[in-house]
């Protein structure tokens, strides 16, 4: 339960800090979920990723430039938000299945990044009525070089953490 609330905290203290780059922000969240998602149980990966979305949701300003509430997420990125869930839920559980194997840490990432693309896009066309191709050009391809390197950043990460955690008997 500490390391969840830890992750949990450090996900709100990193997310606020964010580059614009048009209507969808670049931030370091998504690292921290993949270390989290990579170093946790898949239920704790979760909880410590829905906590963050929650205190965000009443208004504690844990989103992109500081900001929180529940408009936040009723915004253009808003799914993005909402995303973070099943983009650790996909990551951790592939972690979870196919533990101490570094193909799992890429493929988990990977899933989890595209159920986050997904729900953000969606919810983006959703928002915007922007035809897909728009939509794919401002909430996807500027992500693209990031998010990768954030997935090879984490998967050196993660594994040397989850280690580190069996060792402590956590």
């Amino acid at each position: 339960m500490v390391f969840t609330a830890l992750f949990a905290a450090v996900l709100c203290a990193v997310a606020p800090f964010s580059i614009p780059i048009g209507l969808v922000p670049l931030s370091l969240a998504t690292l921290v979920i993949y270390i989290a998602a990579g170093t946790l149980d898949w239920r704790f990966a979760v909880v410590s990723t829905f906590l963050y979305v929650m205190l965000g949701a009443v208004g504690v300003p844990v989103f992109s430039n500081f900001e929180g509430g529940f408009h936040k997420i009723a915004g253009v990125t808003g799914g993005f938000i909402i995303g973070y869930i099943p983009c650790s839920l996909a990551a951790s559980f592939v972690f979870t299945v196919f533990r101490k194997k570094l193909g799992a840490y890429v493929c988990g990432m990977i899933i989890g990044t595209l159920l986050l693309y997904s729900c953000g896009t969606a919810w983006f066309l959703l928002q915007t009525g922007s035809p897909l191709p728009t939509a794919l050009a401002l909430c996807v391809t500027p992500f693209l070089p990031g998010d990768a390197m954030k997935i090879i950043l984490a998967c050196f990460i993660a594994p040397q953490m989850r280690k580190a955690l069996a060792r402590s008997g956590r």
